[in-house]
């Protein structure tokens, strides 16, 4: 099997293993195979057409979770300019699942806010896997408050397993930090657009996603808890996570539908880590298109707006 794709994919993998191989034979030999070669990427690009139109609630939540998908720090430099870090939340440390700090999008300052998972092993337990501590939460808080002071739009990018549940977290106050960020963000005086890149998990996810405008990525997810999470608890077994993800409703499709979030933001075919420029490209006009919107708005318009969003959930 190849890592780099899914189960659900091998398929795909064993066609791009071929084209590769043609590939190599028709440059080592100097034989024009350019025909063949087209016709196999044909074949590859129907095949993942194919595959990707008829997606599982648990086959995107897999998705979501691809070792290859793009993570904050690999879409910073594709939708934004000038990206400045600001580090700490005052108070104990910095967080280095949480990145913030200042850019430009399309000239414009902005604030951006997003978590981190980390790439590599090393990164991996840097980042703490990209599971916030108190101190995440706190540093995000800072920088919105910043934000505010300054008339600074606020981004944030959502793409965390959780908050960390350790013991050091509830020592330093996670819930409260969280539920801090929630109401400080329902009511901050500047204009806030959360998109959810990968995995929206839980209370970490929503501590910098409380929003004017809520968009996730086609394979992205959003839910209060894990599929494996939820299948523990009710089937007392995680094995029984692919039916806890298709109850729930963790997709972007299904949430928009439901009103959970705004938009669902259209992948490349295969997913976002198949072309990351070009979701980063994409990311960034919808990001562009809805501050103008938020932007011509007053802020007391723009505040009641958000209210009433929030207070519609569930309706």
């Amino acid at each position: 099997m190849n890592p780099n794709y899914l189960d659900f994919e091998q398929p795909i993998a064993e066609l791009e293993v071929k084209i590769e191989e043609l590939r190599h034979v028709g440059s080592g030999a100097e034989l024009n195979l350019s025909s063949e070669l087209d016709e196999l990427k044909g074949k590859s690009i129907k095949l993942t057409e194919k595959i990707f139109s008829n997606l599982s609630p648990w086959d995107v939540v897999r998705v979501a979770r691809h070792p290859l998908r793009p993570y904050t720090l690999d879409y910073l430099p594709l939708i934004f300019e000038d990206f400045d870090e600001l580090h700490g939340d005052r108070r104990f440390g910095d967080d280095k699942a949480i990145v913030g700090g200042v850019a430009r999008l399309n000239g414009e300052a902005v604030m951006v806010i997003g978590q981190e998972k980390g790439r590599s092993v090393k990164d991996k337990v840097y980042r703490n896997f990209g599971m916030p501590k108190p101190e995440g939460y706190r540093k995000a808080l800072r920088l919105m408050e910043t934000a505010e002071r300054f008339s600074l739009p606020v981004i944030t990018l959502i793409d965390t397993p959780g908050a960390y549940p350790g013991i050091d977290s509830e020592e330093r106050g996670i819930s409260e930090s969280i539920a801090t960020n929630l109401a400080v963000m329902s009511r901050l005086k500047t204009p806030i657009v959360s998109v959810v890149i990968g995995e929206g998990s839980s209370g970490g996810a929503l501590g910098i996603g409380v929003a004017d405008h809520l968009a996730m990525l086609q394979y992205a997810t959003y839910f209060v808890i894990s599929p494996e999470g939820c299948a523990n608890i009710i089937w007392k077994s995680s094995e029984f996570a692919s039916d806890a993800a298709a109850a729930m409703g963790v997709t972007s499709e299904k949430l928009k539908e439901l009103g959970i979030v705004d938009a669902s933001i259209e992948e490349p075919l295969g997913g976002a880590h198949r072309d990351a420029p070009l979701m980063g490209q994409r990311i960034r006009e919808h990001v562009s298109a809805e501050l103008e919107k938020l932007k011509a708005m007053s802020i007391d318009d723009m505040l009641e707006a958000r209210y009433a969003r929030l207070l519609a959930y569930g309706n």
